[in-house]
């Protein structure tokens, strides 16, 4: 069915809604690149096979149900609306779950806990915890991610999916929608947080066609998984604000740059983009509008830099990617020369909530600075690692002791932002989670990755890491980051190994300085973050090291 007028597209929602409240008991299993590593397939097809033709119980495929810890995961959603979520699932339990379930009982087999307030009587589930990591979390971009089936328009539809494009291209004048996206106060997920809507506006007000749009996937954080759980959870939302923000900014060609390492996230694009073409939501004349739009898919291959704009878009072009000299910017002179906007996975997947709730529901969310909500990676030495959403504002401590349930006193600090973050030390995490708070502590947001690391972490290492991370990621177009992070680099690897001389660390302080000032992208501006942060919150285990002396016994005896 072509949907040209919003009868069609509520003739669309129903068939979906029709899916997804069935009325009866659905066994969901989470199938993202987590749990399809860990088994999750053979769970599928484990409780397919016991559970097949019941009209009481179902089986289906979702994406990232959050708690990548326990993978394989399966949650159990009772018609009432409380859930019970499995933990480790294999065949064995698959099958004892879908025996108890045959039974009419509550499976108790690698129960994790329960999550949901439904209207179930569930006084035979008193000793199961609710389970904390859920409970803090406020979730816009990942609603749908664990709910319903990634490679299915209809149920997305049926999650108010596509009514955002709707009611633009039904009735908004291109700069109305660009007021609506700056009343938002959305920021760029993807970084230094720049506003969203002002970027849109240069590019709209840029002279010359055609005009593009980008979706940056690249996603090169060590530990960060952000960007592909939402292409993998919920791809059509990242569809959809990309087809909006083409409309405002008169672009009619699109990009999504996706590393190849992602062949899940891939494959569900490509069926996303199938499925929206096939409906009218995609290509010529969308919604019987006259708006063209096209989207295509370039994958990349896992170079660091391209995450950067002006190198993505050399890439894009069959070059090898490096950065340019900015001025000009994207939005002036980008693709092939033209006016291009690049936003990030998650930017995009927020704006069609924006659109159809309105910026001022938007902004209500978060700082008064940083609007909505944020994905990160919780990882590192912590219990609950997976991934998690919460407003702006909500503080590490909550995320790392509430949501992660690391234990009080054994955590020494946080690397927020990955390779060019910080580190936040464990006194500080009563710092909210925010543009302006993160750069005052010497860290930035990035993309979302958030590393938890215990007292028996040796920061003078973990510095070492990501200088030998972004020195191998180094394109070596200037010499401050080609030349200047080997020279830092040498100079840890120099104390880690416990050889460090007299000078060491006023060097290393120096050329942080130089390279800040003087690389030419922001990957290279920001390289000494890790380095700088680390003396600035640590600069005891660095001067033990230059004595020979690593306090947490990580680098020598």
């Amino acid at each position: 069915m072509k949907v040209t007028t919003e009868k069609n597209l509520k003739d669309l929602k129903q068939e979906g809604l029709a899916s997804l409240e069935r009325g009866h008991t659905k066994v969901k299993v989470g199938l993202a690149s987590c749990g399809k590593a860990a088994g999750g397939d053979k769970v599928y097809d484990e409780l397919t096979r016991k559970l097949e033709n019941q009209e009481t119980i179902s089986v289906e495929k979702t994406g990232c149900l959050g708690f990548c810890a326990r993978e394989p995961l399966v949650e159990v959603e009772f018609p009432e609306g409380q859930s019970l979520v499995y933990e480790e699932v294999n065949r064995d339990s698959a099958a004892k779950i879908a025996d108890s379930l045959l039974k009419g009982n509550v499976p108790q087999a690698s129960v994790l806990g329960r999550k949901g307030n439904g209207d179930r009587d569930n006084s035979n589930w008193g000793e199961l915890r609710s389970l904390n990591f859920y409970e803090p979390q406020q979730k816009l971009v990942l609603e749908n991610s664990g709910v319903i089936d990634p490679e299915s328009l209809k149920e997305y539809v049926a999650k108010d999916g596509y009514f955002g494009l709707w009611q633009t291209l039904a009735g908004q004048e291109p700069d109305e929608v660009i007021d609506t996206i700056k009343s938002s106060g959305l920021r760029g997920r993807g970084g230094a947080g720049f506003p969203t809507g002002k970027k849109w506006e240069f590019a709209r007000k840029a002279e010359g066609k055609p005009k593009y749009i980008i979706c940056n996937a690249d996603e090169g954080d060590p530990g960060a998984y952000m960007d592909r759980s939402i292409l993998e959870g919920d791809p059509f939302s990242v569809l959809e604000g990309m087809t909006i923000g083409a409309y405002a900014i008169g672009a009619s060609q699109g990009y999504i740059y996706v590393r190849a390492e992602y062949p899940v996230a891939i494959s569900r694009l490509k069926k996303a983009i199938e499925q929206a073409e096939d409906h009218g939501l995609l290509g010529q004349d969308i919604m019987g509008t006259g708006f063209n739009f096209g989207l295509d898919i370039k994958q990349g291959a896992g170079a660091f830099v391209c995450g950067e704009e002006t190198a993505l878009i050399s890439s894009i072009e069959s070059k090898r990617g490096m950065p340019d000299p900015r001025p000009p910017f994207p939005a002036q002179s980008g693709l092939w020369g033209q006016p291009t906007n690049i936003n990030n996975v998650e930017t995009w997947a927020n704006v069609k909530n924006i659109i159809s709730r309105g910026a001022d529901w938007f902004s209500s969310i978060g700082t008064e600075n940083s609007k909505g909500t944020k994905v990160f990676s919780l990882t590192g030495d912590i219990d609950n690692t997976g991934l998690v959403e919460v407003p702006m504002g909500t503080t590490i401590e909550e995320v790392v002791y509430q949501i992660g349930e690391a234990e009080r006193g054994s955590i020494k600090a946080v690397q927020t932002g990955g390779p060019s973050g910080g580190v936040i030390p464990s006194n500080r995490f009563d710092l909210p989670v925010d543009y302006e708070s993160l750069q005052e502590a010497g860290s930035i947001m990035g993309s979302g990755g958030l590393i938890v690391m215990d007292n028996e972490t040796c920061l003078v290492e973990v510095a070492r890491f990501f200088l030998n991370f972004i020195q191998d990621e180094s394109c070596g177009k200037c010499t401050p980051c080609r030349d200047g992070t080997k020279r830092m680099l040498e100079i840890l690897e120099r104390l880690t190994e416990g050889k460090g001389k007299d000078g060491d660390l006023e060097r290393l302080e120096e050329l942080s300085h130089y390279i800040e000032e003087s690389s030419l992208c922001g990957l290279g501006q920001t390289a000494p973050n890790p380095v700088l942060s680390t003396l600035r919150y640590f600069q005891d285990e660095y001067e033990a090291h230059l004595h020979g002396r690593c306090p947490a016994g990580v680098c020598f005896d």
